[in-house]
């Protein structure tokens, strides 16, 4: 529903903040395929934060990495995938790779921000 209120005024950018975290895998995966039907009709910005690495990588051609306190664009990650985009490239070796690499980044980040202590 929330959606559907932020693109009723046709904005040329559409801010989303963990618009799916609250639900099931599954409504989660249709929603996100049903955004990207949306993108690719309506070919509007969407400025999308999550904490989820394989919804980033699912729905963006390029996913911004923050590091911790304080919050900065730590990289840029490119995801040069096919369009349009169902969810069996989720097991696509170059989807597996980028969202291996964006963790990777998260992880030394976070390692380094505690000192290398887990």
């Amino acid at each position: 529903m929330s959606l559907a209120r932020a693109l009723a005024p046709d904005p040329s950018v559409v801010l989303m903040d963990e618009p799916f975290a609250a639900l099931d895998s599954i409504t989660r995966d249709l929603l996100q395929e049903e955004l990207l039907r949306i993108w690719a009709v309506s070919r509007q910005t969407f400025v999308l934060i999550t904490h989820n690495i394989e919804e980033a990588v699912f729905l963006a051609d390029r996913v911004l990495v923050m590091s911790g306190r304080p919050g900065r664009i730590d990289s840029t990650v490119e995801v040069d995938l096919p369009r349009p985009r169902t969810n069996a490239i989720r097991v696509d070796p170059r989807f597996v790779s980028i969202k291996e690499a964006i963790s990777a980044r998260l992880r030394a980040s976070v390692l380094a921000q505690h000192g290398g202590r887990h």
